[in-house]
């Protein structure tokens, strides 16, 4: 049913993955996190099956999970990063060619595992829900 896996280098210890197109050529491509190198990594798509190198950028230590989502309206889809060592969230604003920004951090719980965005209090902004495993919590950033 399918062929044999293709791999592609990604930082230390990957640990979750997004697809999604960042870079508005339609075609869908790869976000990882690599909880061990402290980055998150982009694969573009070439079109045909396969992928460009990783471009890394830098998060917060031992980033664990990420989602791929608006969060600033500009219709160009950022990745937000739980950062499992550093108790933080990053979101990485994408400049609208497959390019992000420096990350900027919120703190949560302690150790964050996993991220979702969603507009939880209907004014039409993204919020950030992270589940806290250290802490035993849910957090909710609402967007202002």
């Amino acid at each position: 049913m399918f062929l044999t896996q293709t791999t592609y280098a990604t930082g230390a210890n990957p640990e979750s993955v997004a697809v999604v197109d960042v870079n508005s050529d339609n075609k869908p491509d790869i976000i990882v996190a690599n909880l061990g190198s402290n980055t998150v990594g982009v694969l573009l798509n070439n079109g045909n099956g396969t992928f460009l190198n990783q471009t890394t950028y830098a998060t917060s230590a031992n980033p664990y999970s990420v989602a791929v989502v608006d969060v600033n309206s500009d219709n160009k889809p950022d990745i937000i990063v739980a950062n499992r060592g550093s108790s933080t969230v990053g979101v990485l604003l994408n400049n609208g060619n497959g390019i992000f920004l420096t990350q900027t951090a919120y703190a949560t719980g302690s150790y964050p595992l996993s991220v979702a965005v969603v507009d939880v209090n209907s004014d039409n902004k993204p919020d950030i829900i992270v589940a806290n495993e250290g802490s035993s919590t849910v957090g909710v950033l609402l967007r202002c």
